[in-house]
């Protein structure tokens, strides 16, 4: 198992990396690298001898209180709810005391209510041909628009399943992150938001969660 440190000593995880993996990190996905490249035609991400493991997320191959960072970003929301629990205390069995905890999930208040506003437009069968995911199909939307509630907003709710990987089967709201995290024993619990920087300037904003905690 290589641990790849940051400042020498630290060890830190980036879960379900997907097309985000990050310098610093030991990153881990469910594909591998070669199959993430697939999947992000074009994407600069993936340099020449980045490494991405498919370690089991849910028994990490590291010792209790080893680590110092576990991160997932836009990740946690495709867990089922018997996964949810054991994602979370598999990081916290791994945390040192005092390592961080950060993940982003989309506000799913949020995007209820973005769709309970937009209108009930119905164009099209969704679609994941190559032409489709060029010309931003999103049901025959061909846009990240927000006006429709059979667009982009119903791949927020449910995930792009463009990939057996790519279905939301969570959800979070701010209220149950602090709660969740707090039932956990986790402290110093802050919660930003930020925008989508898929959709234009002022749509939707502050519509990811972005969390960042520590373990007691």
């Amino acid at each position: 198992m290589e641990q790849k440190k940051d400042n020498q000593n630290e060890i830190k995880l980036n879960l379900g990396c997907g097309g985000r993996p990050l310098d610093g990190y030991i990153n881990v996905d469910m594909d591998t690298v070669d199959e993430l490249r697939r999947r992000y035609p074009g994407s600069s991400n993936f340099p020449p001898g980045l490494k991405v493991y498919q370690y089991d997320i849910f028994n990490l191959p590291y010792k209790d209180g080893t680590v110092d960072e576990v991160r997932a970003d836009s990740f946690i929301e495709h867990l089922s709810f018997i996964e949810e629990p054991k994602l979370f205390n598999e990081a916290k069995r791994v945390l040192k005391r005092g390592g961080v905890l950060r993940f982003q999930v989309p506000d799913f208040e949020a995007v209820v209510k973005a769709w309970l506003e937009a209108k009930d437009d119905w164009k099209e069968f969704y679609r994941t041909d190559d032409e489709a995911i060029a010309k931003n199909h999103w049901f025959g939307n061909y846009s990240y628009t927000v006006g429709n509630r059979w667009g982009y907003l119903t791949a927020g709710l449910y995930g792009t399943q463009n990939s057996p990987g790519q279905f939301h089967r969570n959800c979070y709201t701010e209220g149950k992150i602090r709660a969740m995290l707090k039932y956990l024993g986790f402290t110093d619990i802050e919660i930003e938001r930020a925008d989508d920087v898929r959709l234009p300037k002022g749509v939707l904003p502050g519509v990811h969660l972005l969390v960042r905690c520590r373990k007691i």
